[in-house]
């Protein structure tokens, strides 16, 4: 038995082993770079993916911010139109009161003054005229404050009336006065009475 060589075929085994160990080992290097391939290609697919879905929410914001802003038009509308409304049903309801108001400036007036001007701002009547003496403006605000259309009347000014430079018999005079706008009692009224 010393006689046998055993050297080729060890040296045929290593070479052998050698080239399984390279295939093997390019088997494993085309496995890894197959896995990160499909890795690779898996998280491509995924980023696109979430890309379009962030697309597709983008969108949608977009959509709801011009519905959004569509509403906050309507809304405007709705807002002008009520107030718009409101000033109506506010001008309809005290259209009866402006009659009031001058049956009652022209029945407190007492004899002997007259009115020059007539303002008003919204409830505030401004009345400027002259009078033969300061009695006759005082009667003329308790007339006013007397009546159920007006009160707290409140002189502003009282003067002697100058014509070209020289005192005359009258007296200028500015008052406030108060319009209180009843006419919803008496609608009230007409309506419980109808």
């Amino acid at each position: 038995m010393a006689g046998l060589n055993l050297l080729p075929w060890r040296d045929k085994e290593r070479e052998l082993k050698k080239k399984q160990f390279f295939a093997l080992l390019g088997a494993s290097v085309a496995l890894a770079g197959l896995i990160v391939f499909a890795g690779h290609t898996y998280m491509r697919n995924a980023v696109s993916y979430q890309e379009s879905r962030n697309q597709l929410l983008t969108d949608e914001i977009a959509n709801l911010d011009k519905q959004i802003e569509q509403i906050k038009k309507l809304d405007a509308t709705k807002q002008a139109l009520l107030d718009r409304m409101q000033i109506i049903e506010t001008l309809q309801s005290t259209r009866p009161a402006i009659v009031h108001l001058f049956d009652e400036m022209a029945t407190a007036l007492p004899q002997g003054m007259y009115l020059e001007a007539l303002r008003q701002s919204d409830t505030v009547v401004h009345i400027e005229g002259k009078a033969e003496s300061n009695a006759r403006v005082s009667t003329y605000m308790d007339s006013l404050d007397a009546s159920q259309w007006l009160n707290s009347s409140n002189l502003n000014i009282i003067s002697v009336a100058r014509q070209d430079g020289r005192p005359t018999p009258l007296r200028d005079f500015k008052l406030d006065v108060q319009q209180l706008l009843k006419q919803d009692e008496e609608k009230k009224n007409e309506s419980a009475g109808g």
